[in-house]
């Protein structure tokens, strides 16, 4: 038998494999990951939607029942069929928008040209931002085109969303910016 070195390097290969995967009793057939999820008997488990890209990664949020009523653990959904659990380093670090001493409380408002910040309560936040979508879109609506044609838009106000919401949320809320009239709707997930 005459040895080249084709031969030669496949005989090397099949014997280095050989050596490798036969006697140390690993099987190369594909196996189905045993995972089972971490239940906590004192806390209410909620799924929900991971906030940092545009993958929508499913998480559950552990909740304790008692005492602060606070998320006690964050992990990723195995049922979820986005992820089916897996977390990224950023996902898997979400827990620290909840527990977080740095994470702001309250409304904090900075008025124009001013270099103080203001602390304000929900109500007064919630009601200047509909007083100015109102102020705004009543002055920027258009009902008709130069062509005469009815148009019904506000090109005075835009609207980027978040990777926050869900895909009934983000509905929801286009159907809500759509009936404002806006003509301006974006997703960017990664924001």
């Amino acid at each position: 038998m005459k040895v080249t070195r084709r031969n030669f390097l496949k005989l090397g290969a099949t014997a280095v494999a050989a050596t490798a995967f036969g006697g140390l009793g690993v099987s190369l057939a594909p196996t189905v990951a045993q995972a089972k999820p971490f239940k906590l008997r004192w806390a209410k488990q909620t799924t929900s939607v991971c906030c940092y890209c545009g993958v929508g990664c499913g998480l559950i949020v552990s909740t304790a029942l008692e005492g602060a009523k606070r998320a006690v653990n964050i992990e990723g959904d195995p049922d979820h069929p986005i992820n089916e659990g897996a977390l990224c380093a950023k996902g898997a670090s979400i827990f620290q928008l909840t527990e977080n001493d740095k994470r702001l409380q309250k409304v904090m408002y900075r008025a124009p040209y001013s270099d103080k910040w203001e602390t304000k309560t929900w109500e007064w936040a919630l009601d200047q931002i509909a007083d100015r979508v109102k102020k705004t879109r009543d002055a920027t609506f258009t009902l008709k085109n130069k062509k005469d044609q009815v148009v019904n838009r506000c090109e005075g106000i835009a609207s980027v969303g978040s990777a926050a919401m869900d895909n009934e949320e983000c509905w929801i809320y286009q159907a809500f910016l759509r009936s404002l009239g806006l003509t301006y709707i974006e997703h960017q997930a990664r924001i």
